[in-house]
């Protein structure tokens, strides 16, 4: 209890966050999502913008002990959510996914393979929706989808452009993949060096918090990948993507509730069987 207390210390005086102590036989909705509340001046874009060598190294071990914390609670949660629930609320996401104007609206975008072991939202109906653009839509006015291939452990992830399911194989931990080239031996094309901007990104995750805050699995794969995208998009002068997470009713904590780290990027808005989640200005403009 002692070494806690001094993290918590460490940790206020670096950022002026508090993290929660951890309370073994608290579920995540109740007091560990209500317990991490700093100061509303202390934002996650602004806690994101920072170095991670500005802060105190246990001010970090500390943050990310707190995220371990969290992930293994998900984790179990998931693990023990009733399959018809999960059904529902799969059905439940997609439908207002694809209803929704700002995804009928998108021409180029990013989305990931649901993979059920991971026990991630189904995104099976999104993917198909967008690969099946009628047949005789030319290839200028068809909608690219671009989707992840893992590179290697240092978090480097691509996103490949598919036409088809049968682009995907599996990998060593059987998650769909596209592979590298497609069925004439061409390379397939990165969206980090296509010619247009992607104007929408489906974004997975354990939780996410109804300030945008989002809990990856800790690979830091999609962090990366968004980071550099957003980079990429300032330097061409591009529109900045919507990052929309889809997300079951238990992952969604509340405001501020997820720990931030400077690796960490923010998504704009948070689609689960509630509805649409409106939190940056661009995602507040589609709810107009």
């Amino acid at each position: 209890m002692l070494r806690r207390c001094k993290a918590r210390m460490l940790l206020s005086k670096a950022t002026g966050l508090v993290p929660p102590i951890a309370y073994p036989s608290t579920p995540v909705s109740s007091k560990v999502a209500h317990s991490f509340l700093p100061p509303h001046s202390i934002s996650v874009r602004n806690i994101a913008a920072m170095s991670e060598h500005t802060l105190d190294p246990r001010v970090l071990d500390a943050l990310f002990q707190q995220k371990r914390s969290l992930r293994s609670r998900l984790r179990k949660q998931l693990k023990n959510m009733d399959p018809i629930q999960r059904s529902q609320e799969d059905n439940a996401i997609q439908n207002i996914v694809l209803e929704a104007p700002w995804f009928r609206a998108s021409e180029s975008m990013c989305a990931y393979i649901s993979c059920a072991s991971l026990r991630e939202v189904d995104t099976s109906r999104i993917v198909s929706e967008v690969l099946s653009d009628p047949k005789d839509c030319d290839a200028q006015t068809k909608r690219k989808l671009y989707v992840p291939r893992v590179e290697d452990r240092n978090s480097n992830m691509r996103m490949l452009k598919i036409s088809s399911l049968e682009d995907l194989i599996a990998n060593s931990m059987n998650i769909l993949e596209p592979a590298l080239v497609d069925f004439q031996g061409n390379q397939r094309e990165d969206v980090m060096q296509a010619e247009d901007p992607v104007d929408l990104i489906i974004v997975p995750g354990l939780a996410f918090d109804k300030s945008g805050r989002r809990l990856g699995r800790g690979g830091g794969y999609y962090d990366m990948f968004l980071k550099k995208y957003q980079e990429l998009a300032t330097q061409q002068k591009w529109k900045q993507p919507l990052l929309v997470a889809v997300s079951y009713s238990l992952q969604i904590l509340e405001e501020e509730a997820i720990p931030v780290t400077p690796s960490d990027v923010p998504v704009d808005a948070l689609v689960s069987p509630a509805g649409f989640m409106p939190i940056s200005p661009a995602a507040l403009e589609w709810n107009r």
